[in-house]
């Protein structure tokens, strides 16, 4: 996170420099003297584009004139691959029940008074 505070204020301070240059260089084309006009030329017109004839689009055969596609021949079968068995799985042991009643605390009673004299 420091790392990014840093960066960001590099970022920030180098930002503020480069756009006091632009500061500077727009105050000084506005104290420039006002340019003077140059002489405007007529251009040319553009040349118009001849109109070049369409070729023709040849047609193309239906799809149903067209060849039938070759068969593909039977593919070789592969031989058999043993299969592996597992051995049987032990049997998990049962998982001991928790009581859900709660035990009474036993209540003692009170030490007998001192007597007195």
């Amino acid at each position: 996170m420091g790392y990014f505070n840093c960066f960001a204020l590099g970022f920030f301070v180098a930002l503020s420099l480069a756009s006091i240059d632009v500061g500077v260089a727009a105050r000084h084309l506005q104290q420039l003297p006002p340019m003077p006009t140059f002489p405007t030329t007529t251009l040319p017109p553009f040349p118009s584009i001849p109109n070049l004839p369409q070729p023709s689009i040849p047609s193309f055969p239906r799809p149903g004139a067209l060849p039938p596609l070759p068969t593909m021949s039977a593919l070789p079968t592969l031989p058999s691959v043993p299969r592996a068995t597992l051995p049987p799985l032990p049997s998990m042991p049962s998982i001991p029940t928790v009581p859900t009643t709660i035990p009474s605390i036993p209540f003692f009673s009170p030490p007998p008074s001192p007597s007195s004299p």
